[in-house]
């Protein structure tokens, strides 16, 4: 097979949550540049409604815009069913949607603890459930979780004082390892992205905060852009990926590496 076919996504249909915007935004258009078709679901309908448009526009996929809140098990089951009834198949799941939340740990609402917990761990688990059935059904399949290199160990709280965001994405990814070793045997790749520091609403007051902190100890001395994800959510969506599961891809501009 040549190497171009192994990162072509002609005909795979893929869905996106928190695909409105952000880093969810960034992967959508790549899997879409690649030829698959997409589906961004999250609880604001319209930011995913006019990133679905222009997606379609710019590359001739087809789309659909979904609401959805991640948390809540009846539309999960919603989007999965809206999808299959329009496509006919889920390939790719990115479980992007995030919640994150500031403050010392000695003054951390449990009730925040426990909104980041919700949408970034149970979030991830049910959408992973409910596509997973069809996955197993098809025999095949892609999924995607969104982590953070926040979830690969402690985070100097100088810059990044969210103890229940980092806890989350430390799930995550046991979450994605666990998920790999169950369902390999339904040939599903379950692997994970751990982006650095991305300009986005989410990462805006930690940037602000922190942002000389971080550069200096990030070797490539930026922050990601645009465009630094996109080649690694689609090797990891792609044929490319068949024998790789379980994995953390760490996509930070060398920042793990120095501390």
């Amino acid at each position: 097979m040549h190497v171009n076919q192994l990162f072509d996504l002609t005909g795979k249909v893929a869905v996106i949550t928190g695909g409105g915007r952000g880093l969810g935004e960034q992967i959508a258009e790549g899997l879409a540049e690649a030829g698959a078709n997409v589906v961004l679901c999250s609880r604001k309908k319209e930011a995913c409604e006019e990133t679905a448009s222009r997606i379609k526009e710019e590359t001739g996929v087809d789309t659909l815009a979904l609401a959805c809140d991640v948390t809540n098990a009846d539309e999960v089951d919603e989007v999965v069913a809206d999808t299959l009834e329009h496509f006919g198949q889920i390939d790719i799941l990115v479980n992007n949607s995030g919640a994150t939340w500031g403050a010392p740990a000695l003054e951390m609402p449990v009730e925040a603890f426990q909104k980041v917990m919700n949408v970034n761990v149970t979030g991830t688990f049910l959408m992973s459930q409910k596509v997973g059935a069809a996955m197993v059904k098809q025999n095949s399949g892609k999924i995607i979780n969104i982590a953070s290199v926040a979830g690969l160990g402690g985070a100097d709280p100088r810059f990044m004082d969210t103890v229940g965001y980092n806890a989350s994405k430390g799930a995550v990814i046991t979450f994605t390892k666990d998920l790999a070793v169950k369902w390999g045997q339904h040939n599903i790749q379950v692997n994970a992205l751990a982006p650095g520091f991305f300009p986005t609403k989410m990462s805006k007051v930690v940037l602000e905060q922190g942002g000389d902190f971080i550069l200096d100890r990030t070797p490539l001395a930026r922050f990601g852009t645009e465009e630094d994800l996109k080649g690694a959510a689609l090797f990891l969506a792609s044929k490319a990926a068949d024998y790789v599961t379980g994995d953390v891809l760490v996509v930070d501009g060398g920042m793990h590496a120095s501390c």
